[in-house]
């Protein structure tokens, strides 16, 4: 027999160490080495990732080979109870100590095939390899198995108590019922953002932020962080896909719709040619009201552009590209528009003259800074690079303590900015621009609000989404 073990057998991408049922090692092959090798064995296969473990029917698991180094490595052993299935009458108890990446095991003794057999059902990715080579099972009675699947061997124990079998994921277009892919061997603790890139490698033109993921085709889109394991599907999961159409980065997105206006605003200030007609080119207004809001349209404009870069933190890195030409229109004609109407040479100052201009002022600063502050402290509520979502509590910060009455204040200062420049410009076209803000932050503010009710338990009952006591 010891004859036969050393010819040299090479397992396709590992390195094998095999343990004899007497306890001696060998490196690499199949040839029994002596017990004195055994220490520099155990150090190869530790660092290399590759173990072999062998029971026999006569002797029962090698002490030396599994319970020493099971007590080394301070590593619990496999419990019989994770293997299921049947096993043969006097099946000897065994033992699978985890170490790191690939283990072979191997069985000699009268009930070693049998044995083999139930460990390939039990274990993804095992193969009997010894079945190829048959002549060395039926002279030695040893089989081999091979455990190929790129696991750590030391959380296989848990994955297989806790987070029980393989999963297979089979993606389905949303529209058409098309099958797209089917996707074996998912891990059961995979997260849709993981499922989406093996997905993207069967289909590149479909990369991750242009993926909808759902478990029903009209439903929601499941979130990036959600685990297969927790989600109401079987071993065999459906899921159905959506192109949500080409991306852009939210940065690009706000760094457009921002800039555009604040370039805009300033062409009709200046009075550039073709605008109010050649005796008007590059004239200035005589009116205070008018320079002081052109600083403060352009000074709320910076100010978002700033945040964009150095304090907003998005939960979605991305949004459709067709979404800039509709947030463009938006900002960059309103900004046309209010702009035509404050600087045209005819336009008249407010009513109520500087007392007006004052009182809309000092709303418009105090809204600015408000604003400023909700969104700084919303960001130290978040992590850099994370998703995490905490209630957001008032600061030592005064402007902080709306909070204590709408979950969204960042919107009722925006609001409120918007409210000031109206009031200081007389203007119609600010009007409507703020009425049409308002009624997109408030449908905005109560999905927010919703949320947060959704979501935390514990959140303050008093909060109302937008608007304090009433809305």
């Amino acid at each position: 027999m010891q004859e036969a073990l050393r010819q040299p057998l090479s397992l396709p991408g590992h390195l094998c160490v095999v343990s004899g049922g007497d306890g001696s090692f060998s490196l690499g092959t199949l040839s029994v080495l002596g017990p004195r090798e055994l220490e520099a064995c155990e150090e190869r296969a530790q660092s290399l990732g590759s173990l072999v473990v062998t029971c026999s029917a006569e002797s029962g698991p090698s002490k030396t080979s599994v319970l020493e180094l099971e007590h080394r490595e301070g590593r619990g052993c496999l419990p019989d109870d994770h293997i299921p299935g049947p096993l043969p009458p006097f099946f000897p108890r065994w033992h699978l100590t985890p170490l790191f990446g690939a283990v072979v095991v191997v069985w000699r003794g009268l009930w070693a095939q049998a044995g083999a057999s139930a460990l390939a059902a039990a274990l993804p990715g095992c193969v009997p390899w010894a079945r190829a080579p048959s002549f060395l099972s039926c002279i030695t009675g040893v089989t081999v198995l091979s455990l190929q699947a790129p696991v750590r061997l030391g959380e296989l124990g848990r994955r297989r108590s806790q987070h029980g079998p393989w999963h297979e994921v089979e993606i389905l277009d949303a529209k058409t019922r098309e099958k797209l892919c089917f996707l074996d061997k998912v891990e059961p603790h995979a997260t849709i953002a993981e499922i989406k890139n093996l997905f993207t490698k069967t289909h590149p033109q479909w990369y991750p932020a242009r993926q909808s993921l759902r478990l029903d085709p009209k439903g929601k889109s499941l979130k990036d962080e959600d685990v297969l394991q927790k989600l109401p599907v079987g071993t065999t999961a459906t899921l159905y896909f959506r192109d949500l159409g080409a991306q852009i980065s939210w940065v690009t997105v706000f760094l457009t719709e921002y800039a555009g206006p604040l370039f805009i605003y300033l062409l009709f200030y200046f009075r550039v040619p073709f605008i109010y007609g050649h005796k008007y080119d590059f004239t200035s207004s005589r009116h205070t009201v008018v320079h002081l809001a052109c600083i403060c349209h352009s000074f709320h404009y910076i100010k978002r552009l700033l945040e964009t870069l150095f304090v907003h933190r998005f939960s979605h890195g991305t949004m459709p590209l067709r979404n800039i030409f509709k947030n463009c229109t938006y900002y960059w004609g309103f900004a046309a528009w209010m702009a035509y109407y404050i600087n045209h040479p005819l336009y008249t100052p407010p009513t109520y003259g500087a007392q007006q201009v004052k009182l809309a002022l000092a709303i418009f600063v105090i809204c600015q800074l408000g604003n400023f502050s909700i969104h700084m402290a919303l960001r130290d509520l978040r992590p850099a690079g994370s998703k995490t979502r905490k209630i957001p509590y008032p600061t030592k910060n005064p402007f902080t303590w709306l909070f204590l009455l709408v979950s969204c204040p960042n919107y009722t200062y925006e609001v409120g900015s918007w409210i000031g420049f109206a009031i200081m410009t007389q203007c119609l076209p600010v009007a409507l621009f703020s009425l049409v803000g308002f009624t997109q932050m408030t449908i905005w503010a109560k999905g927010k609000h919703r949320s947060y009710l959704k979501e935390f338990r514990d959140y303050p009952p008093l909060r109302m989404p937008i608007i304090p006591f009433l809305l």
